[in-house]
């Protein structure tokens, strides 16, 4: 860890202002209140650790990298818990009980969450990173852009694709229907 008071002010200059965007990041990410802090504060804690190799260039854009890499992280070890709980799977069944299903019961009795998440699963991590930032997290392009080290027009065409993608694969397997994206 830093102790040099250099690494602090730099912690202090380049990650403290920074406080509120990554809360607000991280409860797109998230959706949930203490989860988000939880992050932030990984995020902090690994910015601290890492400021003494820290550029000073794009700071919004550096914290935002590692805000990704520690939510992935996490979701990678939470992932079988939530894919696995027979409990929500009962009682999502239950509530839906009709004898006249509606469009809701339908897609959900074909699993289509199910479809949505192998879809989004196959896609090249590129596509994935790119949807991650715009479509969940609520970045602009140009945010996403300075957190991927890419072009702003590379965000959007790859977020165009990877977006097409998940249609296709839905459309493919009768998850939906039309050929109008």
């Amino acid at each position: 860890m830093p102790a040099s008071s250099d690494a602090q002010a730099a912690f202090s200059r380049h990650v403290l202002p920074e406080v509120e965007v990554l809360y607000r990041v991280a409860r797109s990410l998230t959706r949930n209140s203490a989860d988000a802090e939880d992050l932030v504060q990984d995020t902090m804690l690994r910015a601290y650790r890492a400021i003494d190799r820290f550029d000073g260039r794009h700071p919004r854009a550096w914290l935002l990298t590692i805000m990704r890499n520690a939510h992935i992280n996490s979701v990678r070890r939470k992932r079988p818990v939530l894919l696995d709980d027979p409990d929500e799977h009962a009682h999502r069944s239950r509530s839906m009980a009709s004898t006249d299903p509606g469009p809701e019961q339908v897609v959900l009795d074909k699993g289509f969450d199910a479809q949505v998440e192998a879809a989004y699963r196959d896609l090249p991590e590129n596509f994935r990173e790119v949807m991650d930032l715009v479509d969940i997290a609520g970045l602009s392009y140009q945010e996403a852009a300075a957190v991927l080290e890419v072009p702003p027009g590379t965000v959007m065409s790859r977020l165009h694709r990877g977006r097409k993608r998940v249609r296709d694969t839905l459309r493919t397997s009768g998850m939906t229907r039309g050929t109008k994206p």
